[in-house]
């Protein structure tokens, strides 16, 4: 790009920079000193409005960047991200989303602790949730970075770096100031944006094929490289058993990880509700449903307008081929069309990392606050919120300097580790506590470790890390778990040790307490 057409681009990305820090300046004048406020926004958003926050929140630079970019690149194969990602809303409206409100007031760990001893359950869960969290974040700064080494004319070097660094020094800067309020608000804008830009870029592929589906998909196959396999399962998870089995585990990780991801259990109480927690829900399957449906047309699109060779040596991960695709739509390299679309749809998409690390950063500092430092603390809630605050800082600082390492890793791919662990320990434990009238403390503590645990050390040990070109440390090798997501095997074991725990305890459930739960979920009644 042009020096011109760069300039205009920052000044897009200026501009939405500008726009969250007004509307967290406004969320700021609010008082943000109690918990309720800090934490849910004063618990007065509407249904339609929270349906748009979560949909902001779930539709990330993985959904936009990193899925296009997948299908562009392996065709059918890339498509099943976009299907489970989708899927798992049915579990959430099922399992999850009602009962959550009723039980619990801003975490995870209210829901399980509410029949169970609260420190060590309050302990576990923070844990889990910092860590889904930052390895979450993880997948927007390498996001982040991919944009602007675009924008800038280069795939690695300094200006990536930097970049992570400026989205992790800005999210803490949205949490620390505007909490929840904020945060929803920049979701919301986020939303309509990404929706809005998806519709444009979706049309105009179709126009280009004159409306017809099957023209894109044979012109996709044939630039891919790859033929009529482009279209075909197997191209990324075929031929040996260990792809096929990864599927399963990626499967396995999308379906069930969106149900234990601590950014999306807390926008459940940010609705005065159940019921509009339930509505919420409606809300977001409906838009999250067509922005998929809209992804895999631009991922083809991409692969059916520029070949898989310019995705390629653009970004080898493909987490630039909607903004290469928006260049091609408006014109092609050099031309005012083209850098416009190409603009818009990068600050569409910077938004999009900003609005999702917001949602991200405030859930982990939460889990500090709330559930380690007042479980932790002789001085129990009090100060809670400033301690938010300062964990905000402590998990930017986290978030980035992994960012930083794992900068040529797919998003949508480093998002789909996020899932498995959120799938393996958060999910067992939140089940378990709703559903199991003999579940124990003991139980919920072996369910959260004995699914976090393997899941992390797995990932290490996977050839993600190491021994391969692709790898973290691409020179070590000690990648002696053969999958690339351990969901497979770190979700059956979550809630098996959870069932050992229980089975192994001394500990008598307490039915009334249960009971008592068991009503609470299901009617509301006594819910905050």
């Amino acid at each position: 790009m042009t020096g011109t057409h760069q300039t205009m681009t920052l000044v897009l990305f200026s501009a939405v920079i500008a726009v969250t820090l007004a509307i967290t300046t406004w969320a700021s004048r609010r008082r943000q000193g109690s918990p309720e406020e800090f934490y849910a926004g004063g618990r007065l958003f509407s249904p339609m409005e929270n349906g748009l926050a979560i949909a902001g929140d779930y539709m990330s630079a993985a959904s936009f960047l990193g899925i296009s970019g997948l299908i562009a690149l392996y065709g059918y194969d890339g498509m099943l991200y976009a299907v489970g990602f989708l899927v798992a809303w049915l579990v959430v409206l099922l399992l999850v989303a009602e009962l959550v409100r009723n039980c619990g007031r801003f975490t995870l760990a209210d829901v399980v602790t509410a029949r169970l001893r609260e420190r060590p359950v309050r302990i576990a869960s923070g844990i889990s949730c910092v860590t889904v969290s930052v390895l979450y974040l993880v997948a927007q700064m390498v996001g982040a970075g991919s944009l602007v080494a675009l924008l800038l004319g280069g795939a690695s070097g300094a200006a990536r770096s930097w970049t992570v660094v400026g989205v992790g020094a800005l999210m803490v800067v949205y949490v620390s100031c505007g909490g929840m309020r904020a945060t929803t608000w920049i979701q919301i804008v986020k939303a309509v944006l990404l929706l809005g830009g998806a519709v444009t870029l979706t049309v105009l592929v179709l126009m280009r094929f004159g409306g017809d589906l099957g023209a894109l998909l044979s012109s996709a196959a044939e630039r891919s490289g790859h033929g009529r396999d482009f279209l075909a399962p197997g191209l990324r998870y075929g031929g040996e058993w260990t792809h096929r089995l990864d599927f399963i585990s990626l499967g396995l990780a999308l379906v069930l990880g969106t149900a234990g991801l601590p950014h999306i259990l807390s926008r459940f109480y940010t609705v005065p509700t159940a019921r509009a927690a339930r509505r919420s829900v409606v809300w977001s399957i409906g838009l999250i449903g067509a922005f998929y449906l809209m992804t895999i047309v631009l991922g083809f699109g991409a692969a059916a307008l520029l070949g898989s060779g310019a995705l390629r040596g653009s970004d080898a991960a493909g987490n630039t081929a909607v903004p290469l695709l928006s260049l091609e739509l408006g014109g092609g390299a050099g031309s005012t069309g083209g850098a416009v679309l190409f603009a818009v749809v990068a600050a569409v998409a910077f938004a999009t990392i900003l609005a999702v690390v917001a949602g991200i950063t405030l859930a982990s500092s939460a889990s500090v606050a709330h559930d380690l430092y007042a479980s932790m603390s002789k001085r129990g809630a009090r100060g809670e919120v400033g301690v938010a605050r300062v964990a905000a800082v402590g998990v930017g600082v986290a978030a980035i300097g992994l960012g930083l390492l794992a900068q040529h890793l797919n998003v949508a791919f480093l998002v789909g580790l996020a899932f498995a662990v959120a799938a393996a320990a958060n999910l067992p434990v939140l089940l378990y506590a709703l559903f199991w009238r003999r579940f124990t403390t003991k139980g919920a503590v072996w369910s959260v470790y004995g699914g976090l645990l393997p899941a992390i050390v797995l990932v290490l040990l996977s050839p993600v890390v190491s021994g391969g070109p692709d790898a973290l440390f691409p020179r070590l090798d000690f990648a002696v778990f053969p999958l690339e997501n351990p969901g497979v095997v770190a979700i059956p074991l979550g809630f098996f040790f959870g069932w050992l725990g229980t089975v192994t305890s001394r500990e008598v459930a307490d039915d009334a307490r249960h009971a008592e739960t068991e009503v609470r979920s299901l009617t509301g009644a006594g819910a905050v």
